[in-house]
């Protein structure tokens, strides 16, 4: 008697919602300080066409920097604390491999979807590993570029966030070498916005497990196959 795979459903509620209000915060944040960094670094002269005392498009620009950073900061800090009180999926577990499980995970995102050796490996329900790890790396990146950004703001403001992080300028031998970096640092965002954006659609086309929707509504799916005789 021949038999039906029939693909069934089931559906999980991963992203709470802080993390899912972090991450849209996060791309907001994130959009704002690319497309000002450029300008900041790079002004364009066609804004230079009507009289300075008519326009004040550069000190805009500045403002709206400085505001996303200190957005993006304070969404860095509490996502930092959601690592330790949130659910499973978001707890820093999911970002370090330190299981035997999430080592073999490891190693079969490896071998599936990158090597293509293999066609299909276990689809789990939050990050897998690779993934974590790349956003572990992100975090770390995201720390850099807020510590030279609020060094570089110190020079300009007597506020307290960025006076603690002054001692970065002399550490990487003055303003124009933290400039430097922390621009660098902005296309490590550009690229990482790119890929990520690419392989979400990617895993959602593959996977089917609601990938794109789930960081709006916090819920993903697992697919499960049984066998229907016909």
């Amino acid at each position: 008697m021949a038999t039906a795979r029939i693909a069934t459903y089931q559906k999980m509620y991963v992203w709470e919602l802080p993390v899912r209000i972090f991450h849209w915060l996060n791309v907001l944040a994130i959009l704002v300080l690319i497309a000002t960094g450029y300008l900041i670094g790079a002004p364009q002269k066609i804004f230079d066409a009507a009289e300075p005392s008519q326009q004040y498009w550069f000190g805009i620009v500045r403002f709206s920097h400085f505001a996303a950073a200190y957005v993006f900061f304070f969404n860095y800090l509490f996502r930092l604390y959601w690592g330790f009180v949130g659910n499973k999926f978001a707890h820093w577990s999911q970002f370090i491999p330190v299981t035997k499980q999430r080592l073999k995970e490891f190693y079969e995102v490896v071998v599936v979807d990158i090597l293509h050796i293999r066609n299909e490996r276990e689809v789990g329900e939050g990050h897998n590993t690779l993934a974590g790890l790349s956003y572990f790396a992100a975090f770390l990146i995201f720390l850099f570029q807020a510590g030279t950004g609020f060094a570089l703001y110190s020079s300009m403001s007597d506020s307290f966030i960025p006076s603690l992080f002054a001692w970065v300028v002399p550490l990487m031998g003055g303003d124009a070498w933290v400039r430097q970096w922390h621009h660098i640092a902005m296309w490590f965002f550009i690229v990482f916005t790119i890929v990520h954006v690419y392989l979400v659609i990617y895993h959602d086309w593959v996977e089917g497990a609601g990938e794109t929707s789930s960081m709006i509504s916090g819920w993903k799916f697992r697919k499960d196959e049984s066998d229907d005789a016909e």
